[in-house]
């Protein structure tokens, strides 16, 4: 095979690669913005991993809330991860989707609490799963985070 030919059979993966790195990096610069106008938005409502709620004599209801997200990164990152993992050290791609994603989860809590009209959250746990290890899938890494706590409606 010449060089010219060699080029030609690795220039569409390259192509996609570059691509992915792209518009990946557009998508997620674009959902950190967002995440950070929502979360000034959201500042109204207490979130805290506290269990005790301090006051609950004047509780008027309580109940379950939670946000759940699933977010993948693009090939590049899973690339790039992959090639991190065989020589060591932090894994950024990998770092930045977990933060991401525990961000959309935090914030979509917050939403059903409004919903139900409490101003505080108390006792927030997350749950996670790594989607991609579970399907066997050796493409893009995703994750699923999801995090509960209890919204805390107060008397007037």
């Amino acid at each position: 095979m010449t060089l010219t030919e060699v080029l030609l059979t690795i220039a569409p993966f390259l192509s996609f690669v570059i691509l992915g790195f792209l518009v990946g990096s557009f998508v997620e610069r674009r959902h950190l913005r967002q995440l950070a106008a929502r979360e000034a938005a959201a500042s109204d409502i207490l979130v805290t991993n506290l269990k005790r709620v301090p006051n609950p004599e004047n509780i008027r209801q309580a109940g379950l809330v939670g946000g759940q997200v699933v977010i993948a990164t693009d090939y590049f990152k899973s690339i790039a991860t992959a090639l991190r993992n065989l020589i060591g050290g932090e894994m950024q791609a990998v770092q930045s989707m977990l933060i991401r994603a525990r961000r959309e989860a935090i914030l979509r809590m917050i939403d059903e609490a409004r919903q139900m009209g409490a101003k505080e959250v108390w006792n927030v746990r997350f749950s996670f799963c790594n989607i991609s290890q579970m399907s066997g899938n050796k493409g893009a890494m995703s994750v699923e985070i999801y995090a509960y706590g209890t919204a805390v409606l107060r008397e007037s």
